[in-house]
């Protein structure tokens, strides 16, 4: 059954508060917008009481964070949007979490797809635990116990950074390969996931892989040098990549 999803937005500034909400009565009519909050207090309780299916959510708030009021609201079964002005140091987080953000000034076609995204997942269970992901994640300083939100043809998977041996591209997708001996197929093209993963151990060898620089069994000079990873499998490294892999390894 299409019926709108009711959302609210929670923005502190008068004109992009109006300009988004301009947006959504001109070009995203799947959207019934039944509420606004603009400080942390009113957000909890709006959110609480309406039980929204859609949340526009400002990271920066005058009276606190958008983290603030995921933390106090006493459910999270909603899609969330975050919308913000610069790039947040949580953005990474977010990406990490599989969650959408908008920058501001909006662009109405983002606004469009996030919005169908939210249509896409509205039957499925996995909104509240991609959420709590997202705060367990920005509550644990040790990068290694941070899960990755991997969304794939069969649902969306939680898997801890430390269990990823690398990624591999496979076209516009990535194929994650686990310690458990699981690939999956995600479809995200490798770039992005460089970005997420560089800062939590992971290093591009290749054009091909990225790769858990913990995992790396040994390096392998002949046949113009090659990694060997802890499942044998052997990874490609690119000259240009050599001296970089080498100094991080310790070599």
């Amino acid at each position: 059954m299409n019926y709108p999803l009711k959302a609210i937005i929670v923005e502190d500034e008068f004109h992009s508060r109006e300009t988004l909400k301009g947006f959504l009565r001109s070009y995203c009519p799947e959207v019934q917008l039944i509420e606004e909050a603009s400080q942390v207090e009113d957000a909890v309780a709006k959110i609480s009481s309406l039980r929204p299916e859609l949340v526009f959510l400002d990271i920066e708030l005058q009276t606190g964070t958008g983290f603030d009021v995921l933390e106090r609201v006493n459910h999270l079964d909603f899609h969330l949007i975050f919308t913000t002005a610069f790039e947040h140091y949580a953005i990474k987080a977010i990406k990490f979490s599989s969650i959408d953000y908008l920058l501001k000034p909006i662009d109405m076609e983002e606004l469009q797809a996030a919005v169908q995204k939210a249509i896409q997942l509205r039957a499925q269970e996995n909104r509240q635990k991609l959420l709590e992901n997202l705060l367990s994640n920005l509550q644990t300083p040790a990068s290694e116990n941070h899960k990755i939100s991997l969304s794939t043809a069969e649902g969306v998977e939680f898997i801890p950074t430390r269990e990823i041996l690398f990624c591999e591209a496979n076209g516009a997708y990535t194929s994650f390969f686990l310690e458990d001996g699981r690939k999956l197929l995600v479809s995200k093209n490798l770039k992005e996931y460089e970005n997420i993963l560089q800062s939590h151990g992971f290093m591009r060898v290749h054009n091909s892989f990225l790769i858990n620089l913990d995992k790396v069994k040994k390096y392998v000079r002949s046949e113009g040098g090659y990694i060997l990873m802890s499942n044998e499998r052997q990874v490609s490294l690119s000259p240009s990549k050599k001296d970089e892999f080498l100094k991080r390894m310790g070599y």
